[in-house]
């Protein structure tokens, strides 16, 4: 006669009751309502996307976030959506346990605005166009001049460098380009320009321009000049 191991049985018995429990919950969980929605905004402070249009975006038209099942939601697609967004560089959407669906937005950050004839846009730190916002007007330097949309591609690292430098953000205002790709540039407290020449070894450029501005400040000579020329790193020319 054959003895029954009821060791293993019971085993059998316990897994079968922990895969039914856990299968109960989850739908009892997924046939639940969304409680509410939270937007988290992270990184640049500007409201240039608010948290309205964000809120209209995820409950993908309908009236409440109550009135949507978890198990109806698609994440993923819901963070397609969202940075479809022309102000939004990247989101994350996902539910809590507690039944809240959570976004966490960032925001682009514009480094300048174009003026282009009638047409004005941004370009973002990444060097990609970004349509001016209702809700907020960033300080940025202002781009006009010889413009057509590849500029905002070559000049996207000089414009990185500006936004990263506390100095140079708070100094330079104005960017025009020159009909041969050279750049003026103008300063916020001061009546010279600043002749750059073109986008080549910037980084070196603005070196120079901050140790001429440093030595000048001292000697109270800024205000008796109208240009100060970094074509060529290798000589800074200031002329009265």
């Amino acid at each position: 006669m054959k003895h029954f191991n009821w060791t293993n049985i019971r085993l059998i018995l316990m897994l079968a009751t922990v895969a039914f429990l856990f299968s109960f919950t989850s739908n009892r969980n997924n046939n639940r309502k969304l409680k509410k929605i939270s937007i988290v905004f992270v990184g640049n402070d500007a409201p240039f996307v608010d948290q309205e249009t964000v809120n209209k975006l995820l409950i993908e038209n309908k009236k409440d976030a109550q009135s949507i099942n978890k198990d109806k939601l698609d994440l993923n697609k819901l963070e397609s959506l969202l940075n479809t967004q022309e102000m939004i560089e990247k989101s994350e959407v996902f539910v809590s346990v507690d039944g809240v669906l959570k976004a966490v937005v960032k925001q682009k950050t514009p480094v300048a605005r174009f003026f282009d004839g009638d047409d004005s846009f941004y370009i973002d730190y990444e060097g990609n166009t970004m349509p001016l916002s209702t809700n907020f007007t960033a300080r940025v330097p202002i781009v006009s001049g010889e413009i057509n949309r590849k500029d905002s591609k070559d000049l996207a690292e000089l414009f990185r460098i500006i936004h990263d430098d506390a100095f140079l953000k708070k100094n330079i205002i104005g960017v025009q380009i020159m009909p041969n790709r050279s750049l003026l540039m103008l300063s916020r407290n001061y009546n010279y320009k600043i002749d750059f020449g073109r986008a080549i070894k910037i980084k070196a450029k603005f070196n120079n321009y901050k140790a001429v501005f440093q030595k000048a400040v001292l000697d109270s000579s800024l205000n008796k000049y109208k240009i100060i020329d970094l074509r060529f790193t290798h000589q800074v020319v200031c002329t009265k």
